[in-house]
């Protein structure tokens, strides 16, 4: 089963090579789905959060209570849709024998330890409602085809023999999903995940987990969860609620609370945590720049890169592309040629400028007021003392 996926991950590849490259950090915390979507190429982003749990104890063995940090490490290198990434977690279980007396210990170490790779199969486009100018009720007409959800896969492997004892899950397995994602507008999106996990032990599980997010202002945003998970002998689910606000286009800080419903009892779940991403993407393109006889630069030339140019680059693809735009002098090709990334940075640097020069002023204006109360307040104070005499 496992080589029929890879051959099919694996043919797959080539047909699906658009970007996927975010300006502002693309973070799964504080829920547990997981967008088909990944960082983009050049990013190493880390999620992290404390998190504490406690549930009833039920007979025989259980681990009612648990707290640590969660850790979550996602970069991609290869290709634009392939993200690999790193769950973990270092936690406190709390273990539970209950049957005609009830006692307890504690077990220090790794609860998880997931490698793990997932790709974008399928990203469907969407009508551009702000080209339309001749009706106001197709303009704000309800885009059908954003029922199409965006189609991602996803492999894992769990490194049972790091775990404590609670959560070894039968030592070395398998896990396998299928992400889906509803953008059903700019600001509000539905996720939902279908899992597989621990194939090959003794115990496997199938879980499925639904989330829905809306975005206030492009700041914060808030998400309702749902998430159950069944083997042979039991199933529980859990349901919460959370909130994120993004302090930079690379920082998001997050929190989340949710109900643990599990054979007849309710238990709680608390975390709060961060996202941070290092930035070191680079656009597909390569510039060549075009001079004219007094060597000033005429025209940047831009063209995209494939795969295997970008693994096989050489000088002479940039001295071809130079020769063939030698006599280009045409400066408003510039703007074309430019990427929609550098436009918004340009126009993001320009909004940053703008926003300065207001502060600036408004702290002008600030200083200039209370210099003119203060000039006010002592020619009040020197008519006073004139009228005196």
């Amino acid at each position: 089963m496992i080589k029929k996926f890879i051959t099919f991950f694996v043919m797959c590849l080539p047909f699906f090579m658009k970007a996927q490259y975010t300006e502002i950090i693309n973070s799964n915390r504080p829920g547990f789905s997981e967008s088909p979507f990944s960082v983009g190429t050049g990013i190493y982003q880390f999620e992290t959060g404390a998190f504490f749990r406690k549930d009833q104890p039920i007979p025989i063995f259980s681990n009612p209570e648990s707290y640590g940090v969660d850790f979550h490490f996602r970069t991609s290198f290869l290709l634009e849709h392939l993200e690999l990434n790193l769950t973990t977690s270092l936690q406190n279980d709390k273990i539970s024998f209950k049957n005609i007396f009830e006692s307890y210990y504690n077990k220090i170490g790794f609860g998880k330890f997931t490698l793990a790779a997932k790709y974008l199969l399928y990203k469907p486009k969407y009508t551009d409602k702000s080209k339309e100018i001749r009706s106001w009720k197709k303009r704000h007409a309800f885009d059908w085809k954003r029922l199409i959800p965006n189609v991602g896969i996803y492999a894992g492997v769990n490194m049972g023999g790091f775990l404590t004892s609670p959560n070894k899950h039968g030592g070395i397995t398998q896990k396998a999903g299928i992400l889906l994602q509803h953008n059903l507008s700019y600001q509000f999106n539905v996720i939902t995940n279908l899992y597989y996990n621990y194939i090959g032990s003794k115990l496997p599980e199938y879980s499925y987990i639904i989330t829905a997010t809306y975005n206030f202002g492009g700041k914060w945003s808030c998400f309702v969860e749902h998430q159950a998970v069944f083997n042979k002998f039991e199933k529980h689910n859990n349901a919460g609620i959370g909130v994120t606000y993004l302090l930079n286009d690379d920082l998001q800080i997050n929190t989340n609370f949710r109900g643990n419903f599990r054979n007849n009892s309710v238990g709680t779940y608390a975390s709060v945590g961060l996202s941070y991403r290092i930035d070191r993407h680079i656009d597909d393109y390569v510039e060549t720049e075009i001079y004219d006889e007094d060597g000033k630069i005429v025209k940047p030339e831009t063209h995209r890169k494939g795969f295997w140019n970008k693994l096989f680059n050489s000088k002479k693809d940039i001295e071809d592309t130079s020769e063939t735009n030698e006599n280009n002098d045409d400066i408003e090709e510039v703007e074309e040629e430019l990427t929609k990334r550098e436009k918004r940075r340009l126009e993001r640097k320009e909004r940053k400028r703008k926003e300065k020069e207001e502060k600036e002023l408004k702290k002008e204006k600030e200083r200039q007021d209370k210099e003119l109360k203060k000039l006010e307040e002592e020619l009040k104070k020197l008519e006073e003392a004139l009228n005196t005499d």
